[in-house]
């Protein structure tokens, strides 16, 4: 790529970060990365109104929590600052008054009561008020008053926006990365506004300017955002900018019906839609870092959300996805969300995990209980290597240990079938065979139960079973033996005249 590649992910702070806006700043990362360019972070703050206090500090640590944190943004690397554009508004005017002078934008002075009044005129002819070339010379702007009178009103303080003039009659051919050659018609089009009565541009002025000024050389943004394809190139062509190069991607859609993918859809089916927690008032919203997973799940199950590489491969590193990733392989159309394989996606990251620190993450679990004796590290790390296999996350281990820590008190009532009229006896030859045992390891264990069993022509299923059953409470857990030697000769022997007692 012979340009120098620098890309952005630019969102409003108005709350948490959607799990859609984390995919887009994802593969911008990615795309940066792979061409040698930057990615930066700018936030669009221009609608004052609708700033949340907090969202911004989200947005940087969500990034950060990803390991896709921007070479450049607010406190760092500011080269082509201030990146927080309510700081920036005071340069945006005179591109606005560029525009003015040009031919290329007007002045409108038409209050909300009036444009009102047009809209139910319109609907009663049965039209669509469209603000554009059909009405903007019959409406009360700049291009019916004179620039004297014009400059009049504006002295007088009286309301004004800016709104650009879309050319009439043009076909515009555009290209985009992702949906190749399409077509828009100008004539389709609104005067949009540039620039707000309250002295602040919107997000198209403001947006335009920046990404010029911040030498954005690619715009990759979800397809919402398609429909302003042809405003955003007609304003790069009033200003004579080159403008960069746009790929539009998918949606994410919802994992059931039809839609995009929105928090209700997270609170209906119970998986988080944000990265992190957002608290307010009204609760809180759950977030994957305080769900249990690692961000380099929720980073690979998002890549795979409307890309692929070509090839059936499903787990991706991080530097894998940079080295990968192609704008070119971005799908068309809307990426269904899957809660059940992000699920999975965390089992794979989780097994490879290194046991130790999987350890340390159960161990406050593990505190939480207040059990009668301390359990060390080399202890939770040998339970959490017999159980991580059939885990999604941390916070199930407990549940599926919860017997290497505490004896059961009840026995499963189905598997408590397995315990017969001569299965008391037959335990308590097996509590004879386990005294003797010295070396209370895994395979000794198995290996002298075993050939006991053998040598006594006793059927696995008579023993095995009512083993398990005393000493787990159920027919479940890691392999028996293991369970064995973890909890010790004293206490297995325990747990079995328990069993006899009780069953």
């Amino acid at each position: 790529m012979s340009k120098q590649v620098r890309v952005r992910f630019a969102p409003s702070p108005t709350g948490p970060l959607h799990i859609g806006g984390v995919r887009t700043a994802l593969f911008n990362y990615l795309f940066a990365k792979k061409n040698g360019g930057t990615f930066f972070l700018r936030i669009e703050d221009t609608d004052q109104n609708r700033y949340v206090p907090g969202a911004e500090e989200y947005i940087m640590e969500a990034l950060e929590w990803l390991g896709i944190a921007p070479d450049e943004t607010i406190g760092k690397n500011e080269k082509f600052g201030p990146y927080r554009q309510s700081e920036r508004k005071d340069l945006y005017k005179q591109y606005a008054d560029e525009l003015i002078n040009s031919g290329n934008a007007y002045y409108a002075f038409d209050t909300a009561e009036a444009l009102d009044k047009e809209r139910k005129l319109q609907e009663e002819q049965g039209k669509t008020f469209i603000y554009n070339h059909n009405n903007r010379e019959k409406l009360d702007t700049s291009l019916v008053i004179s620039a004297e009178e014009t400059a009049k009103r504006i002295a007088n303080g009286e309301d004004f926006v800016i709104r650009f003039k879309t050319p009439v009659n043009e076909t515009l051919h555009l290209h985009d990365i992702i949906r190749g050659d399409v077509k828009f018609e100008t004539n389709l089009l609104d005067d949009k506004v540039l620039f707000k009565a309250d002295g602040m541009p919107t997000y198209h002025l403001a947006n335009i300017v920046d990404d010029h000024l911040m030498g954005t050389s690619h715009v990759i943004r979800g397809e919402e955002w398609l429909p302003s394809m042809p405003l955003h190139v007609l304003l790069y062509r009033a200003f004579n900018w080159v403008a960069p190069e746009f790929a539009h991607l998918p949606l994410i859609m919802k994992p059931i019906g039809n839609g995009k993918l929105s928090k209700r859809d997270g609170d209906k089916m119970g998986f988080p839609v944000f990265p992190l927690d957002w608290k307010t008032a009204e609760g809180v919203s759950s977030g994957y870092r305080e769900k249990g997973y690692f961000p380099e799940a929720v980073v690979n199950f998002l890549a795979l959300l409307g890309w692929n590489d070509g090839t059936e491969k499903e787990l991706f590193s991080l530097e894998e996805l940079v080295k990968a990733f192609d704008l070119n392989r971005v799908h068309k159309a809307g990426a269904k969300f899957d809660p059940e394989k992000n699920k999975w996606f965390n089992h794979q990251y989780l097994i490879k995990q290194d046991d130790v620190v999987l350890a340390k993450a159960f161990a406050p679990i593990v505190e939480s209980k207040n059990l009668n004796r301390d359990f060390s590290l080399v202890e939770l790390t040998r339970i959490v290597s017999l159980i991580k296999e059939r885990a999604h996350f941390v916070s199930e281990f407990w549940e599926m240990s919860d017997f290497f820590f505490v004896a059961p008190t009840t026995y499963d009532e189905k598997a408590s079938k397995n315990w017969k009229e001569e299965t008391p006896v037959l335990m308590q030859e097996l509590i004879s065979v386990l005294e003797e045992i010295t070396d209370f390891s895994t395979l000794n264990i198995e290996t002298i139960v075993k050939d006991w069993m053998t040598k006594n022509e006793i059927g696995m299923g008579k023993i095995m079973q009512p083993f398990r059953l005393s000493l787990v409470g159920a027919l479940k857990g890691p392999h028996l033996f293991d369970i064995v030697e973890v909890i010790g000769k004293e206490e297995t022997i325990t747990r079995i005249q328990k069993a006899i007692a009780t069953l």
